[in-house]
């Protein structure tokens, strides 16, 4: 490899180097030796901070350790007023609204999912953007919400029986999204325009309408003959697609043949969880799909049935209005990024002989690639109020929030944008973030554009900060606890109290079964009911699948009618400790174990090996689930809590990673890639790395993974050289 490029005082790894001297500074106008020597002393001045901020983490879990160490039974009026005491907690700010301005309607006004999607996989990554549509035959037909029996079985054909029952299924969906004066969608033979009206005709003759006309809001092709009907509920859009030489149209008494449903509206290019990148040619990928979807000429060529596809983003829907004028629509999901948090330090660029902040060294370089947009560079566009979409991950209180809007000041000066272009999605996953969020949204109150909640962060931290408590319980219970409902309602009404809605999204977490739709349907509508605009889903399919449950539930409207966040802070509080750990059997500790050790091999040997951040990974039962870094936190942490409390002795956790890891080789057996951790553990550089996040997890930092994972993944690295 060629050696690391001086560039002021940086050294920076040669492809990164090249990528931006030679892809990107070019093209934003600014003078390079301007541009290293701004990013140089930006890189002076904040890493001091930054590294201070990660020391008063240390020194508050320090206080709180010596506090469980001297208080074996809790007091709640006594451990609140401790945290108060060292800052962990603080007051209160006063009243106020955010003052955000410039932000585009996918996150300000409209409700709907939104996909996460680790950007350095092209792949993924063009699909979640051009998830902006999503066809409701294919969601319905290629999952389990429609069950298989009576005949309709999905097989490796196409099963007539089943298309029939999903045409079904959608129409009786329009139903409920664009009901007719009279009669159902089933029941329509054709769909026609006059005099800008949508004119139905049903099967026994009578002609209908819309039960409200303003519905109707464009069309393709010809009026009388229309290949395409534009509806619009909620604030959502759905197209019916009509053609009748189509093998589904051509069977439709209308000649249907699809109903497209706008779906995820947004999507945020992952730098961090979903992402193995832990150097410079790691971060120069990264940064290249970032340029290339800014650009809109990332592309791929994939294989499908013998032929060569080229996938790239998709180009904007065009439509008549029903008076004739034009109308354009996104075809693509408006592109939020998430950085990489405070913690992690990366080698893709040096100063002093040290690698750089990694938060720091994303928030210059995504923001200039993302100035292309700005400057209208790009083929496509992204945001149409001139911002840039930055989420910031783990964030711990309002101190770091602040120094996170400090951060994005200085980026904007270093490469010339106007001020608050930067905005700033604050996840609330960290403890000591969730018992002073109105103080965090107040110290990015010009910037904040979302706020979520992600149970498997805010549990694993919530175990790490009180892991001298006590043993935690099971971590199917912690899901039942008060704590764990009450942070679920203190974001949505401590956001809306706090001026959100209208400006920004509420988001909540993650469905992690993609193979388990049916059970999505019933159970994540329970989000747009608690007044979120949006949650996410594992896939593009999930997107158009969930986007119905937008269409079930205003949201605006649910959020008017949401009470105060009063008394919910004190629930936070409740640590959500083992009731009667006597009472545990031995089988139900080794389940337990088993359940948290699998899920965490599974996931470091693909991370480790193979570098995949981000994969469907098969449980102990074989269900496929989404995991990315924040699985592998809480499931690591858990275990090092009861190791701690005695729950689970050492060699029984040893014991029961081989016999994992047993397991795990044998659900990857078909994947040639896939580098078995047994018969030599002692020498599977995964299996080591699982390991030290059990029996180190007390002392890793907030709990977090990634100072291992980097580790092992740099060492498996050098080992393939």
């Amino acid at each position: 490899m060629a050696a690391y490029q001086q560039r002021d005082a940086l050294s920076v790894h040669p492809q990164l180097c090249d990528f931006l001297e030679q892809q990107v500074l070019p093209k934003t106008g600014l003078d390079p030796a301007l541009f290293w020597r701004g990013f140089a002393h930006l890189l002076k001045d904040l890493s001091p901070e930054n590294q201070a901020l990660l020391d008063k983490r240390e020194q508050l879990q320090q206080h709180i350790d010596d506090y469980h160490r001297q208080h074996p039974t809790l007091a709640a009026s006594d451990y609140k007023a401790f945290l108060e005491s060292i800052g962990y907690l603080q007051s209160e700010p006063a009243d106020f609204r955010i003052q955000t301005q410039n932000v585009d309607d996918e996150i300000a006004r409209l409700a709907g999912p939104q996909l996460v999607v680790p950007i350095n996989n092209a792949r993924y990554a063009l699909n979640a953007a051009n998830a902006r549509w999503g066809s409701l035959y294919d969601a319905a037909y290629g999952t389990d919400v429609l069950p298989e029996t009576d005949g309709a079985e999905k097989g490796s054909q196409y099963n007539p029986v089943r298309g029939q029952k999903v045409v079904t299924w959608a129409k009786d969906w329009l139903d409920k999204i664009a009901p007719l004066t009279q009669g159902q969608h089933r029941q329509v033979t054709g769909y026609r325009i006059d005099n800008g009206q949508l004119s139905v005709s049903l099967e026994n003759g009578d002609v209908t309408t819309l039960a409200s006309p303003g519905q109707f809001v464009g069309f393709k092709g010809d009026a009388s003959q229309p290949d395409a009907v534009l509806l619009q509920h909620n604030g959502l859009h759905a197209e019916i697609q009509i053609n009748a030489s189509h093998p589904v149209g051509r069977t439709d008494p209308a000649h249907v043949s699809d109903i497209l449903m706008e779906s995820a509206l947004t999507t945020i290019m992952d730098c961090e969880d979903s992402v193995a990148a832990v150097d410079g040619e790691d971060k120069t990928l990264v940064y290249q799909n970032w340029l290339g979807l800014v650009m809109g000429d990332l592309s791929i060529k994939m294989q499908k049935d013998g032929n060569t596809l080229t996938r790239r983003l998709n180009p904007d829907r065009d439509y008549q209005t029903p008076d004739g004028k034009g109308l354009s629509l996104p075809g693509r999901s408006l592109m939020l990024i998430r950085n990489v948090g405070h913690l992690m330090r990366n080698p893709a660029i040096t100063l002093d002989g040290e690698p750089v902040f990694e938060g720091l060294m994303d928030g210059v370089i995504t923001s200039l690639i993302a100035k292309l947009d700005i400057m209208n560079q790009g083929q496509f566009g992204n945001s149409r109020t001139g911002s840039v979409y930055i989420v910031k991950p783990k964030m711990h209180g309002p101190e770091e929030v602040a120094f996170t809007n400090t951060l994005f000041a200085r980026v904007e000066q270093l490469v010339d944008l106007p001020a608050n272009t930067l905005k700033m999605g604050i996840m609330d996953e960290e403890r000591r973030t969730s018992l002073n969020l109105k103080a965090c949204i107040e110290a990015a109150r010009e910037r904040v554009i979302f706020i979520n909640t992600g149970f498997l962060d805010r549990t694993g931290d919530e175990i790490h900060t009180s892991m001298l408590a006590g043993p935690f319980a099971r971590k199917g219970e912690l899901k039942q606890r008060p704590w764990i409902q009450a942070y679920e309602q203190a974001n949505v009404l401590i956001g809306l109290k706090s001026g959100l809605s209208g400006k920004a999204q509420i988001g909540k977490g993650m469905w992690p079964m993609p193979d388990k739709m049916a059970e999505m349907m019933e159970a994540k509508i329970g989000h747009p009911k608690a007044g979120a605009n949006t949650a996410w889903v594992p896939s593009p399919t999930a997107a158009t699948l969930h986007a119905l449950h937008y269409h079930q539930v205003d949201v605006f409207e649910v959020q008017k009618h949401l009470p105060d966040a009063q008394g919910l802070r004190d629930t936070l509080l409740q640590i959500p400790l083992l009731e009667q750990p006597d009472t545990l059997s031995a089988d139900e500790v080794q389940q337990e174990l088993d359940n948290n050790v699998q899920g965490i091999l599974g996931y470091v040997v693909r991370w480790v090996h193979q570098g995949v951040g981000c994969s469907k990974v098969p449980d102990i039962h074989d269900v496929g689930l989404m995991e990315d870094r924040a699985t592998l936190r809480i499931s690591s942490q858990h275990i090092a809590n009861w190791l701690h409390h005695g729950i689970v002795s050492q060699s029984q956790v040893e014991e029961t990673l081989k016999r994992m890891a047993a397991l795990v080789d044998k659900q990857n057996s078909g994947d040639p890639e896939y580098i078995a951790m047994l018969p030599e553990p002692e020498k599977s550089i995964a299996f080591q790395a699982a390991s030290e996040l059990i029996f180190n997890g007390k002392t890793q930092p907030s709990g977090y993974t990634e100072p291992v994972l980097h580790k092992k993944r740099l060492e498996m690295k050098q080992q393939q050289d």
